[in-house]
């Protein structure tokens, strides 16, 4: 390099430095490259996505490419830049060089197109992935033993590369993917993706109409006292029984009923040939797993049984949909009749109404993980049955027992959640 000029050395030195900072910023961009808008481009024809893809289906190989060339211009600048130093300062330019070629490095070849590509990635990586497409190719046998040597270091910790599964995403990150969408998706559509994630986690127990709450027709009652039953419910699919929920012969559609009804044919013998065999399903069984089988048994209700077969609720098919899409039933609107707003911002709730009806509602976050309705949340943090007047404190949420009846809570008036000590302090900074 003696006979090369100084101005030749600096252009040659510029241009490395440029060079290192594509190698730098490309390979930020490729990394930190949005997977899923990548192979939606591909998809569509994008070129430079479809080489990208590519590249990054092996990112030992990539990488490997790109530090080979990062550090081999890196290395080489460093030489020119100590040999440029020696002309004008002697020996003590390369003390001159290396902290001079360290800064410039820093700035302009490390920090500055790695911070762009970190912003940019999309533009910088198509653009790249024209570059190391060939490059690949050319260098493929250094790229190969450089790869080799690394992967059978790391198959000593157990990491094989060529097995990785980075794209994958578990339910949780999903969920957070959709939470971050929210600007670019209608809020009502998020809120229907979340609960289809939310499915998985949510027992038929958490959703079902309680015992207690069950209506349906007893066929050793009178025949007029029968008819009336008839008239009076709200579902569209009700139980039969003899005596009791626990002798329930089957499910009656009271569509079909109706129409007897105005034929003026409604009869016990004919009431009775439309029971259809009664469908169970076993507590804990999951709302996915219920849809599912609602599907391939072909059925839109069922009620919900113990290990011992005693019978615990009702569950329909839309009440599943409406932890999908929300309330549309004239169903659920009779339900959620249990919480009353009140003039100084409580609200005044039936022990009976569900712990997840009421934090959908109210958009609150009372514990959902134990007992399912608002009496039994409150008998097992007390341990006992409470006076009308006791008060409580659940998750931040002061309540007060208005009113209670034998061994259960009636109503309970509760207040929106308390702020915590830091959520206080978070604020007034804020404000400050």
């Amino acid at each position: 390099m003696s006979q090369i000029s100084t101005g030749t050395l600096f252009i040659i030195l510029v241009g490395l430095i440029l060079l290192s900072g594509f190698f730098s910023g490309s390979e930020t961009a490729l990394m930190t490259l949005n997977r899923y808008r990548m192979k939606t481009l591909a998809r569509k024809g994008h070129r430079g996505a479809k080489l990208a893809r590519y590249l990054l289906s092996r990112p030992d190989r990539l990488l490997g490419l790109i530090l080979l060339g990062n550090n081999f211009v890196n290395i080489l600048a460093s030489a020119i830049a100590s040999l440029i130093a020696m002309r004008y300062y002697g020996e003590a330019g390369i003390a001159i060089a290396t902290g001079a070629l360290t800064f410039v490095i820093l700035v302009f070849a490390e920090v500055t197109p790695k911070t762009l590509a970190a912003l940019k990635p999309d533009a910088f990586a198509y653009i790249a992935a024209y570059v190391y497409t060939p490059l690949q190719k050319i260098f493929y046998p250094l790229v190969w033993l450089v790869n080799l040597i690394s992967n059978r270091m790391l198959a000593i910790f157990g990491v094989h590369p060529a097995s990785s599964s980075g794209d994958s995403l578990n339910a949780d990150e999903l969920r957070m993917v959709v939470h971050e969408a929210r600007q670019f998706i209608p809020g009502k559509h998020t809120d229907m993706l979340l609960g289809i994630l939310d499915l998985e986690n949510i027992s038929v127990e958490d959703i079902m109409v309680p015992r207690n709450e069950v209506t349906g027709i007893d066929l050793n009652d009178d025949w007029n006292d029968v008819e009336q039953q008839i008239t009076n419910s709200h579902r569209t699919r009700v139980p039969v029984f003899k005596d009791s929920i626990d002798h329930t012969i089957g499910m009656l559609h009271m569509r079909k009923v109706l129409n007897l009804v105005v034929r003026e044919e409604l009869t016990r013998e004919t009431l009775e040939s439309l029971i259809r065999e009664p469908y169970f399903i076993p507590e804990g069984t999951s709302l996915t797993r219920q849809l599912l089988n609602f599907q391939k048994n072909r059925r839109r209700s069922g009620l919900v049984v113990d290990e011992y077969g005693s019978i615990h609720g009702l569950v329909t098919l839309e009440d599943i949909l409406e932890e999908i899409v929300g309330q549309f039933t004239t169903d659920s609107s009779i339900r959620n009749a249990g919480i009353h707003a009140q003039d100084d911002g409580s609200y005044l709730v039936d022990g009976s109404t569900h712990i997840r009806e009421i934090n959908r509602e109210l958009g609150w976050e009372l514990p959902t993980d134990g007992p399912k309705t608002l009496n039994g949340l409150i008998l097992e943090h007390l341990e006992m049955i409470p006076a009308p007047g006791t008060s409580l404190l659940i998750a931040n949420y002061p309540i007060e027992i208005t009113r209670t009846y034998k061994n259960a809570v009636q109503t309970a008036r509760i207040q929106p959640q308390l702020r915590t000590e830091a959520e206080t302090t978070e604020n007034d900074l804020e404000v400050g």
